[in-house]
């Protein structure tokens, strides 16, 4: 008989780290989109290049590198340690973090390819009318991007949501604090625990498949 909490608590622990690291690429995503998408300066290459690197790294590279970035030897970690009486490592605030860092990469160029669609004229029309570039953003710009905001949320939660090699690393493995369902699959097949290995596994490709069946739905512009 399967243990039912041992189902339910990674599933919904992986539901709001996906859904707060969500909230963190697409906001990274979106600024460094727009800020990205007509402007042309020296460097501009490498830094699209170091951007996009968490999408191509292996994620325990990724996950070594952010162990490195928080931990409490760094003054990031230390910084954050002081701040909220905890370190950041093994919390499932770093499971947050480690998803939203490999989910970004996709966010930033769906986000990109949307804003770079847009009919230039329009915005100038709109700042020739008066428009600040704030204006221009929300009246115009964004809502014709609109369908991309769209598919960059379900593409960054759903690789949030499947997260594991940068999660394991940063976070760890802990059950009831920081166990992701990915990590609890690895957990349940190394102890034999094929029953929940396969309820897991099934909750996960349903949510993908359905995430994804969505995004592809969306017309592109």
């Amino acid at each position: 008989m399967m243990d039912w909490a041992a189902f339910w608590q990674p599933v919904l622990l992986s539901i709001r780290v996906a859904l707060l690291a969500n909230l963190l690429a697409v906001a990274a995503g979106v600024w460094a989109a727009r800020w990205m998408v007509h402007r042309s300066f020296r460097g501009r290459t490498l830094l699209e290049t170091v951007m996009m690197l968490p999408l191509v790294l292996p994620p325990t590279v990724v996950g070594f590198l952010l162990l490195v970035a928080l931990g409490r030897r760094s003054w990031l970690g230390r910084a954050a340690e002081w701040l909220f009486g905890q370190p950041i490592v093994f919390s499932w605030w770093a499971a947050v973090i480690a998803s939203g860092v490999v989910a970004f990469p996709l966010v930033y160029q769906t986000m990109k390819t949307g804003f770079a669609s847009v009919d230039a004229s329009l915005e100038d029309a709109a700042r020739s009318a008066g428009a600040n570039e704030w204006q221009v953003f929300v009246y115009i710009t964004f809502p014709l991007a609109f369908r991309s905001f769209v598919t960059a949320n379900i593409l960054g939660f759903a690789r949030g949501f499947g997260e594991f090699g940068a999660t394991l690393m940063v976070a760890g493995n802990i059950p009831g604090v920081t166990q992701t369902a990915p990590t609890a699959i690895y957990l349940a097949v190394g102890t034999g625990d094929m029953t929940l290995a396969w309820s897991l596994t099934a909750a996960m490709v349903a949510v993908s498949f359905l995430l994804l069946s969505f995004a592809r739905q969306q017309p592109n512009r």
